[in-house]
């Protein structure tokens, strides 16, 4: 099993995977906003940002898989980003589920002035809705409950597959 999950990281094919699982998720949040008329929030759009996180681990990886620094840099990131956008999709929740004067976020997005993504793609970073506000359920959760399912299974998977790198050692002849 160990080697399995080695041999998955240095293969362009599972990282694909996970580069297009991200993308289907920013696209998923673009018909959100642009088709169905969702207005993103402030937490939104930073969990907007840990996906693009993974969506970055998932392209150095998929570059050149078999080499370790290009493979140990994607999987760092995704695992980082994995738990970021973990946090931030238990906070957004939180927000979300017990709603009150003195449990709000933001309102603007914060990004550093090196990196103004808010101005120059307004269209994908930009937040106007409010974060409390529940505008979207399937299965009776909100989109945050839904992300947090999505980020735990980008982290353990991260998780696993990290552990199955570091351990030394042979495996099942």
């Amino acid at each position: 099993m160990i080697q399995f999950i080695r041999n998955i990281t240095q293969s362009r094919t599972a990282w694909g995977i996970l580069l297009g699982s991200t993308l289907f998720f920013e696209l998923c949040g673009m018909v959100f906003q642009h088709v169905m008329g969702l207005q993103p929030c402030v937490m939104c759009i930073y969990q907007r940002v840990a996906i693009l996180g993974i969506m970055a681990g998932a392209l150095i990886g998929f570059i050149n898989p078999r080499n370790w620094i290009l493979r140990w840099t994607g999987l760092l990131i995704w695992a980082y980003s994995s738990i970021e956008g973990l946090r931030l999709a238990l906070r957004h929740t939180d927000l979300q589920l017990n709603p009150s004067p003195f449990n709000t976020c933001d309102l603007f997005v914060t990004f550093p002035q090196w990196l103004p993504l808010d101005r120059w793609m307004p269209w994908f970073f930009n937040a106007t809705g409010d974060c409390a506000e529940l505008q979207w359920q399937f299965l009776s959760w909100t989109m945050p409950q839904w992300l947090i399912v999505s980020f735990g299974i980008y982290a353990i998977i991260s998780f696993i597959i990290i552990a199955g790198n570091l351990i030394k050692g042979r495996c099942c002849g």
